[in-house]
């Protein structure tokens, strides 16, 4: 119950320092940011893969890390895709 209470205590502090977080950012620096952050879910998906190709996990451990995989990839393309059309908007016509 202990490790449970930490966890979840971590979980609520990251919402909250997220959530400042980016309110501070200003407009114009938001999408750079997000889509140069977006990348970073690639990490995610080495740790789902590993969680969800353990023989010994539990079911829903695999599950999970199935689904994990599949939003942070949907994140990763996000971001690489609004990076790229930001990008485009930079070039000379």
């Amino acid at each position: 119950m202990e490790i449970f209470v930490t966890a979840l205590t971590i979980f609520v502090l990251a919402i909250f320092v997220g959530f400042e977080v980016i309110t501070k950012v200003p407009p114009t620096l938001h999408t750079p940011l997000m889509s140069g952050s977006n990348a970073i879910s690639g990490i995610t998906i080495i740790g789902a893969l590993v969680l969800a190709g353990q023989l010994e996990s539990p079911q829903l451990s695999k599950i999970l890390g199935l689904g994990a995989v599949i939003f942070a990839a949907i994140n990763v393309v996000g971001g690489f895709l609004v990076t790229d059309r930001m990008l485009k908007m930079f070039k000379k016509k």
